[in-house]
């Protein structure tokens, strides 16, 4: 009779411990960021009262439709991440729960992060105008670019900020809008030869992109199945390789032809 009453108690003992963790687990910050989706612009509009892309040396035409980019929001790089906060955001679905490391660099103060986000953009912005001039063969000697976005960093904006130029001077390259009308999101890093990158963090930012109206994602091929983990209903998703493949992609959705999908 002994026995059975023996393992009850040697349960109860080897579970205190785990109890006492998980106790303290709750009251100590955890390495994880919590991420969500974001805001996302028109680059064919304007942010702060001032028009996105200003071309100079080159007529602009005006357009339709949009072209938006997305973004995700995460805590900030000195906020405590608790233990129940990283239970909520493995349940939702419109919250991604980020090894804190994978987000922000280590040792690095509010400051510093702020300042390489801001400089990541910059450099997007001169490898979109570069990308888009590239495409359309023209000269960065005679056609200006300027690309204006307040309070958003980091690179994953190049792609559509590249298709927006495409827009602004050429269109479909027929008279007609790249758009075709519709509201196109998308994300995407970019190279000033063209070539699209992954970004992260996808399956937040379409969300975001049904959200605020669109209907069409362009993602990095690379990311389909992230991007398809949440995918809104209605949405439609295009991947991408390289800026031709999303200028074409656009022509053909537009004309009603045949478009690639994930």
């Amino acid at each position: 009779m002994s026995a059975p009453s023996r393992r009850p108690r040697t349960l109860a003992v080897c579970a205190a411990p785990v109890v006492a963790l998980l106790a303290v687990a709750a009251f100590v910050p955890l390495p994880f960021a919590i991420a969500q989706p974001g805001t996302t612009v028109n680059v064919l509009g304007s942010d702060k009262n001032k028009p996105v892309i200003s071309i100079s040396g080159a007529e602009s035409r005006p357009t339709n439709g949009q072209l938006r980019m997305t973004t995700i929001m995460a805590t900030g790089p000195q906020t405590d991440v608790m233990l129940g906060d990283v239970v909520d955001g493995w349940f939702r679905t419109d919250r991604a729960v980020m090894p804190h490391d994978a987000v922000y660099p280590s040792g690095q103060s509010d400051r510093q992060i702020e300042q390489h986000n801001l400089a990541e953009m910059a450099k997007s912005q001169d490898a979109a105008a570069a990308a888009a001039l590239g495409y359309l063969q023209r000269s960065p000697k005679d056609v200006k670019v300027e690309l204006r976005l307040a309070d958003v960093g980091g690179p994953s904006a190049g792609l559509l900020f590249a298709l927006g130029v495409v827009d602004k001077l050429n269109g479909n390259g027929s008279g007609g809008d790249l758009t075709g009308g519709r509201t196109i999101a998308g994300t995407g890093t970019i190279d000033p030869d063209g070539s699209v990158g992954a970004v992260g963090g996808v399956s937040l930012k379409t969300q975001a992109a049904k959200r605020d109206g669109a209907t069409v994602f362009l993602v990095p091929k690379a990311e389909c199945r992230d991007a398809q983990a949440e995918l809104p209903k209605g949405m439609q998703l295009i991947p991408v390789t390289e800026l031709s493949d999303a200028v074409a992609s656009l022509k053909a959705l537009a004309s009603g032809g045949q478009v690639p999908s994930c």
